[in-house]
């Protein structure tokens, strides 16, 4: 599989320029983050699966988003107070980027186009409920909303993407975990 994924250029939460060369050889959920979403709970569960196969060379890679309803509005040194005095987060936070659109990331370019739909997302009531209240992606391969999650595998491979509603302590995402890690 491609490496490129371990190029592209990214801003840590604290601003230095990185890339996800650091993870390479990790098996890795990424996931665009929110502080003030219905969703946001899911930092406790995201943290808890980090912890637990952190050891075994998994880690979470948390890249807060604004871009649905206004839901991320803090500074990144707002994000990373939120994130650690509210929830523990010890895994890696980047800087906020753009997932859908014109000025969409280049990672997340690269993760859709590797993974151009979610694992439950149009058969869920979740999606219904986005469509009900007018907020329909607008290509069917973009981010639904907050909390979607990409699983990289250890090669970079973009193995599986999950829908936002699709916990990370599901056990659908603890078998993709689990199955990467054990390659």
């Amino acid at each position: 599989m491609s490496n490129e994924i371990y190029a592209i250029p990214l801003k840590t939460i604290t601003g230095q320029e990185t890339t996800l060369e650091p993870y390479q050889g990790k098996v890795a959920l990424i996931v665009n983050v929110a502080s003030k979403c219905g969703l946001t709970k899911q930092y406790d569960a995201l943290e808890k699966v980090y912890q637990t196969y952190r050891d075994k060379g998994f880690v979470v890679l948390g890249f807060p988003s604004n871009e649905f309803a206004g839901q991320e509005p803090g500074s990144e040194e707002e994000i990373q107070e939120f994130c650690r005095t509210n929830f523990g987060v010890q895994f890696p936070l980047f800087s906020k980027i753009e997932v859908n659109g014109a000025g969409r990331h280049p990672l997340y370019q690269l993760l859709i186009r590797e993974q151009p739909e979610a694992e439950g997302s149009l058969l869920s009531p979740f999606y219904a409920r986005l469509v009900n209240k007018g907020r329909k992606p607008a290509n069917p391969e973009d981010i639904l909303w907050n909390f979607e999650k990409f699983l990289v595998a250890r090669d970079g491979g973009v193995i599986a993407r999950f829908s936002p509603d699709i916990t990370p302590d599901d056990a659908v995402i603890i078998k993709a975990i689990e199955a990467a890690l054990a390659k």
